[in-house]
């Protein structure tokens, strides 16, 4: 078995959660596609008792990083470019209801708000990934924090690292960084203009375009370019 990441590693800080640590090295390789995964040995080596490693196998098995079958135990499902599209598609079906149900409630101050971000995002200009993703995020909770369904909300924010993590992995192409700003621009003169279907159709592009690229650059990385 490959070395496991330190909680350093990680997450960025000491303490991270066995979900975290065994969710970063799936997502960076570090656990092979279809590696069988012994939770004796997993909890040897993170240095930790049996119960928590369990726990963190059936979340990601929840979240589909993790294949469980009768009497084979558990494996690392291989994440791919079919991966990042089924939860592309799952994003695509949350991300404009979400978006459809804020113009409904948005105020003067949240489009002020959006808007301020966005100047920093452009600002920024992508010159550091992570400050930029941070930025988006902030951007995208400020629609959908205020909604009621929290579950799909949960989702939404955890399919967020997921892609975030693998995206990481690779360089934002500079047709994608110019799309991603023209598609908040958009987004933002519907919420404006007070156009929920403009703004749900215009979220959607926007997913779509970031779960095209990354699949794309996952499929360079792969032929070695």
């Amino acid at each position: 078995m490959p070395r496991l990441a330190t909680a350093e590693e990680a997450t960025g800080e000491v303490g991270g959660s066995i979900y975290e640590r065994l969710r970063d090295d799936i997502i960076h390789g570090r656990l092979r596609a279809n590696e069988r995964l012994k939770v004796s040995e997993l909890a040897s080596r993170m240095g930790t008792s049996t119960n928590p490693v369990r726990e963190a196998l059936q979340q990601l098995r929840g979240e589909g990083f993790v294949i469980m079958e009768p009497n084979r135990g558990a494996r690392v499902r291989p994440i791919d470019e079919e991966f990042v599209r089924d939860i592309c598609e799952i994003e695509v079906l949350i991300e404009p209801a979400l978006t459809r149900w804020f113009v409904g409630i948005v105020t003067k101050a949240d489009v002020e708000e959006l808007e301020r971000i966005q100047a920093d995002i452009e600002r920024l200009n992508f010159t550091d990934e992570l400050a930029h993703s941070q930025l988006d995020m902030r951007f995208h909770r400020l629609m959908y924090d205020k909604h009621y369904n929290r579950h799909a909300v949960d989702l939404w924010i955890r399919h967020r690292e997921i892609l975030w993590a693998i995206s990481r992995r690779f360089p934002t192409s500079l047709g994608r960084q110019s799309n991603v700003l023209e598609e908040h621009r958009e987004l933002i003169a519907c919420i404006k203009g007070q156009d929920a279907e403009g703004a749900a159709r215009a979220i959607g592009k926007h997913v779509e375009g970031s779960g095209r690229h990354i699949i794309e650059r996952m499929r360079l990385s792969r032929r070695g370019h």
